[in-house]
């Protein structure tokens, strides 16, 4: 017996969904983005926000965007990678952020547990995508690892409310109350799908967010959730994360996909598909 995973074939689809983060760029997506793209609209993704983590990634979300009509872009430098940026990469962020289908400015945020930069120069650069975001009229997309106090602190210095969304949530219920006083939407990813105990304080969570202010997302080719847990994530998987989030919170899949994907275009202001 190989103990491999059986397939667990495609998806459901709930209807039209948005996966509000996910790395096109990365080159196992990227390689045949066309096909991946296909597959979530089989699964009822219609829209997709790709997400630059870098300014190379940034300027190919954007290229991603323009020749892709479902695909929308965020231009920033994500924490774990500020050693490596210099100030031009600053400016090719600011002047992407210009560019037509650019709908949110991150991933941007602040990380303790990867520990890759220091905190100080991750807390300059946060501040630098907030200013930017507000200068530009885009939500922010924000990064945290064990990091909620930090980022909620800095967000108040900033001043709220901040319209953006605290990506790939994995605190706690009074963590994502915080979040929420302070503005943002609150996305949830595979991992509240896994069999894991340690999670249970995420899944009471997620079923307490407000449901105007809850988003999907898969941070693909990331955390893909169960059953496709240990494969490579894609777009289409997040119909599995919807299907969760409807359970926890007692609700018929189709309405939390109709609720999720009306929260998704408001924030990002994504056309009607």
């Amino acid at each position: 017996m190989s103990g491999k995973r059986s397939d667990p074939g495609p998806p459901p689809n709930l209807g039209p969904l948005v996966d509000t983060h996910a790395h096109l760029q990365d080159d196992r997506l990227r390689r045949d983005l066309s096909a991946v793209l296909a597959r979530g609209r089989a699964a009822g993704v219609v829209q997709a926000v790709a997400i630059g983590i870098t300014a190379a990634d940034s300027a190919e979300v954007v290229e991603i965007a323009a020749a892709r009509p479902e695909v929308f872009a965020a231009v920033g430098y994500q924490p774990n990678g500020l050693l490596d940026a210099v100030e031009d990469d600053w400016r090719r962020i600011v002047d992407l952020a210009a560019f037509p289908r650019v709908v949110a400015i991150g991933e941007t945020g602040l990380d303790r547990y990867w520990d890759r930069a220091p905190f100080p120069l991750q807390q300059e650069w946060f501040r630098r995508h907030l200013a930017l975001a507000r200068e530009r009229d885009l939500p922010v997309v924000i990064h945290c690892r064990e990091a909620e106090a930090d980022v909620a602190a800095a967000l108040r210095e900033f001043g709220p409310p901040v319209r953006g969304v605290l990506h790939s949530f994995t605190g706690t219920r009074a963590q994502a109350e915080a979040f929420l006083e302070l503005g943002l939407h609150v996305s949830f990813a595979g991992m509240l799908t896994f069999a894991n105990k340690a999670l249970d304080a995420l899944r009471e969570a997620a079923a307490a967010v407000p449901l105007d202010r809850l988003l999907v997302e898969t941070d693909s080719p990331y955390l893909a959730p169960e059953p496709r847990r240990g494969r490579t994530n894609e777009p289409a998987n997040v119909a599995w994360t919807a299907m969760k989030l409807a359970e926890l919170r007692g609700l018929p899949p189709a309405d939390l996909a109709r609720a999720v994907t009306a929260n998704a275009r408001e924030l990002f202001r994504l056309p009607e598909s």
